[in-house]
């Protein structure tokens, strides 16, 4: 009957442990799925960002020559 008992009591354990495992199973695709639209997120947010740059880079040569002096020269004096 000890025997027994002790098949039981393992028998239990690994059920226990297969549904752990299926839940860590779960549990890890989520997170690899959460990887990837965080990683989409990013790669939007720096593309979005070089852009942004772009623009503003573009509007600070449309600056006249002068704007750009006098922005230069108060930069050196402060």
């Amino acid at each position: 009957m000890s025997e027994h008992t002790q098949i039981d009591q393992i028998s239990e354990r690994v059920e226990r442990l297969l549904v752990r495992y299926e839940e860590l199973t779960r549990t890890n695709a989520l997170l690899y799925k959460q990887i990837d639209t965080l990683t989409q997120e990013r790669d939007s947010l720096k593309s979005r960002l070089s852009a942004a740059r772009a623009r503003v880079d573009a509007l600070l040569e449309r600056l006249p020559n002068s704007a750009n002096g006098q922005s230069n020269a108060s930069q050196g004096q402060a």
